[in-house]
């Protein structure tokens, strides 16, 4: 018979989270609501899913700039923000040339302002700055410069979609095969085994989404979705070493399961310039 303590014990005691650490049931949620969103923009306008982008994006500007201040570099708001949704709307608008043009400026713009503020962290604080502009502002200009294009919703299709196989695929990979770590140090859940099973993965997930999505060769589609992996991981590797180097688990917690947009967009940010120069050549515009 069970005593009444034991039985108070079992009621008290937490469930055992996953091997994850993360709420499964919310994590799927907020996957499914995100998903959606996305889709939703895609099918009705493409000037929606630029707002989307612009939301992610400021959002992650504020994750890394309140992440930031944990060491003691306080990076600029106004100038860093202001120039990120300038960015995307100037790369959207005007091309490629545009995007470089906004970085500068908006550069620029954070030197002014923190020189405003005084000598002392300057230096500190001004990189800060300018790695923010950059990351994630800059990087993400790329996934706008190909919304732009004519086709520009279905290639967006395809870069989330090589960079989830991505992420799927090693995750899967590793949980089954996993037993060689790629960077114990940063990362230790992730292994070579897994690596390979994301590249096979996006890459044939690439194969089939550039021949049928955007009408192009299937050796193509292999390719970007191959280097998408290879991105994508550095991605996460990168943004790992922030976070350990930070002292923090998650960016924030404004994704219920996930942490924060940051943590959402490591894989997609550092795909992006690479997939809309491997689509630009392999699918050109007319």
């Amino acid at each position: 018979m069970t005593s009444p303590e034991s039985r108070s014990t079992r009621r008290e005691t937490p469930a055992t989270p996953s091997r994850a650490g993360r709420n499964l049931p919310a994590a799927i949620g907020v996957g499914v609501g995100l998903g959606a969103v996305i889709i939703g923009s895609l099918v009705l306008r493409k000037e929606l899913m630029l707002a989307v982008i612009i939301a992610a994006i400021a959002l992650g500007v504020w994750e890394l700039r309140r992440a930031l201040t944990r060491v003691s570099i306080e990076v600029p708001l106004v100038p860093t923000l202001v120039g990120a949704v300038s960015m995307l709307l100037s790369a959207y608008v005007g091309g490629g040339e545009a995007l470089i043009v906004t970085l500068g400026l908006t550069c620029v713009g954070v030197l002014i302002w923190r020189i405003a503020d005084g000598v002392a962290g300057a230096v500190r604080d001004i990189a800060g700055g300018f790695f923010v502009a950059v990351y994630p502002g800059f990087l993400a200009g790329f996934a706008a410069l190909m919304l732009a294009a004519p086709d520009g919703a279905r290639r967006i299709v395809v870069f989330i979609l090589v960079t989830v196989l991505s992420d799927v695929g090693g995750y899967a990979a590793g949980v089954a095969f996993g037993r060689h770590p790629m960077a114990p140090s940063v990362s230790p859940k992730k292994s070579w085994e897994g690596f390979a099973g994301s590249v096979v993965t996006s890459a044939v997930g690439g194969a089939i989404a550039v021949h049928f999505l955007l009408d192009g060769p299937w050796w193509g589609g292999a390719l970007l979705g191959a280097c998408a992996a290879v991105a994508a991981t550095v991605g996460d590797l990168a943004e790992s070493t922030i976070k350990r180097d930070l002292g923090i688990k998650d960016m924030s917690n404004v994704l219920p399961g996930h942490g924060g947009i940051m943590d959402r967009l490591d894989s997609l940010l550092l795909v992006a310039p690479l997939a809309w120069a491997l689509l630009a050549w392999v699918v050109p515009t007319t």
